[in-house]
């Protein structure tokens, strides 16, 4: 069994989702060798409870993978949604891949395939991973539906996730939650690299897609830069993101539990990944956090260093606001001992 860490910084407890390596974790990582390479960091901000949550599963689908997730909650009980995608999103990628690999031997055997490999191609690979994040994100927005003693009309999660799988990264996004790789530029200082849209009502296609399904997406005088999803009749939910798990009283009117997936190959100047929820990326640039994670003075304290700079960053552009919840993932591609001399 893996080891989560909860929501108390001094309780270590098995975590019962029955994956190897698994932490959740609201402070810092304890140091347990493969870990060093990773780290987690989650605040609650001035709003109430943290709704966020966060995962990274090393040794997920092979011996060199991994599976790092945020999930930012919404709503009345957007704390219990993020948490249980959180715990059960993982199992279930893993119960897709694994069918589809069956499915791909019976197709082989019946085609009477006979070059003993079946090994795939990256491209191969990546449309494997793509077919099972479709279906395994379908499969996770109806449990939660399921839910008996659980009402998600109007609330719900994003879900930004990472899977690596050599050098591979398959990249699926659902919500406003964000991903953005570290690089090297050619003069040896780091650029940030978005591997994800921001899927909010506010983005053409987006818009057009809710409209479709009679959803009216409008913004309030009060806040003009911020779009938002109501129903066709009502000046409700008013829900500030296109996709989502949950959020059932919008999934007629063009609230969608689909990801939105893409694939790339690590490359030596590929440096490391962060995945945050938006708490961060509304009063950060993807230019300041990569240059935070790289200046940090180890990889366990990347991520805190990022949610730092993030509090400090409310406080001082929103002063009159709630500070939002911060929570951020950082998997290094490559060892720190690669990462120094940076120029900012």
């Amino acid at each position: 069994m893996g080891i989560c860490i909860s929501s108390a910084p001094s309780e270590i407890h098995q975590a019962d989702d029955g994956l190897e390596n698994v932490m959740h974790i609201q402070e810092n990582i304890v140091s347990h060798g493969i870990e060093k390479l990773c780290s987690l960091y989650s605040k609650e901000g001035s709003k109430g409870v943290n709704q966020d949550a966060a995962i990274i599963h090393q040794g997920y689908g092979m011996e060199h993978g991994a599976f790092c997730g945020v999930f930012d909650g919404h709503g009345k009980n957007g704390q219990i949604v993020s948490k249980i995608v959180r715990n059960r999103l993982p199992s279930l990628l893993l119960n897709q891949k694994n069918a589809l690999a069956k499915i791909k031997i019976v197709r082989d055997h019946n085609n009477e395939k006979a070059d003993g490999g079946l090994v795939s191609l990256p491209s191969e690979s990546y449309h494997k991973w793509k077919e099972a994040c479709i279906g395994a994100f379908k499969v996770m927005d109806k449990e939660i539906k399921l839910q008996e003693s659980l009402d998600c009309s109007c609330s719900g999660t994003t879900a930004v996730i990472v899977i690596k799988q050599g050098e591979d990264l398959i990249i699926a996004n659902l919500g406003d939650s964000r991903a953005v790789l570290g690089r090297i530029n050619d003069q040896n200082g780091i650029v940030p690299v978005q591997l994800t849209t921001d899927l909010k009502p506010g983005v053409p296609s987006e818009a057009e897609r809710i409209r479709k399904c009679n959803g009216r997406v409008l913004a309030l005088k009060e806040e003009p830069h911020i779009h938002r999803v109501w129903l066709p009749h009502e000046d409700s939910p008013g829900l500030a993101m296109s996709r989502a798990f949950g959020d059932f009283l919008l999934k007629n009117h063009g609230i969608i539990a689909l990801p939105d997936i893409s694939c790339h190959r690590v490359t030596s100047k590929d440096q490391f990944i962060v995945l945050a929820s938006d708490g961060v990326w509304d009063v950060l640039s993807n230019k300041e956090v990569v240059s935070i994670v790289a200046a940090a003075d180890s990889e366990q304290g990347a991520a805190k260093a990022v949610v730092q700079a993030a509090t400090a960053a409310w406080k001082r552009k929103f002063t009159s606001s709630k500070v939002d919840d911060c929570t951020v993932v950082c998997l290094f591609l490559q060892k720190r001992s690669q990462q120094s001399d940076f120029i900012f």
